[in-house]
């Protein structure tokens, strides 16, 4: 198999979740969770919908001194069908996968636990299939934002699309809030293949 091409520097950071009211607290939405942890840290007052997305646009710093801008995104069809609007605005915007980090949930990862990578498989993620398909290559960075497993015999649709209330709630943010801290450390620094 070919290797992948070396990322270039963020343009976009992707956040997956289902809109409404009745997701906006649930782990399936902790890719909308840490964008918004990123836009009020960067003071976003203003989000746009374009291409069938919520969009804004923060300046951010890299490790060199330079500043640039970064899109922040919330596809705003449902978690499956994410690549279509998210695929519309990087082809309005010029952007591509190499300038794509993708934050989602992953029940593979324990709660609480972050990693970033390249590339890679899809882990039977629908939205990172959508994705994938839509662009036509795997070849975008992710951030990895750990749901862990459901406990006992609760099925993963069940775990990820509960509404988290008092302590549970409370985690998530923090976690969130952790997956911001992973994006901006690569967007300061780039993203290792």
């Amino acid at each position: 198999m070919p290797k992948a091409a070396k990322p270039m520097p963020i343009r976009l950071v992707c956040g997956l979740g289902n809109p409404g009211a009745e997701y906006a607290h649930t782990r399936h939405s902790a890719g909308f969770a840490a964008v918004d942890v990123l836009a009020e840290r960067y003071g976003v007052r203003y989000w746009k919908e374009q291409a069938g997305s919520l969009v804004a646009t923060i300046s951010v710093r890299a490790s060199d001194g330079t500043q640039r801008q970064v899109l922040l995104a919330k596809p705003q069809s449902y978690m499956n069908t994410s690549g279509g609007p998210l695929s519309k605005l990087m082809r309005a915007e010029r952007i591509t996968p190499a300038e794509l980090l993708v934050v989602h949930d992953e029940v593979d990862l324990p709660a609480g636990e972050v990693r970033a990578k390249w590339s890679g498989g899809l882990n039977a993620h629908n939205g990172l299939r959508s994705i994938a398909d839509k662009l036509g290559t795997r070849d975008f960075g992710r951030v990895r934002f750990g749901i862990g497993r459901p406990p006992g015999k609760m099925s993963v649709a069940d775990w990820a699309l509960r509404q988290l209330k008092g302590s549970f709630a409370e985690e998530f943010d923090v976690e969130a809030a952790v997956a911001a801290d992973v994006v901006e450390s690569v967007l300061a620094t780039g993203l290792a293949e």
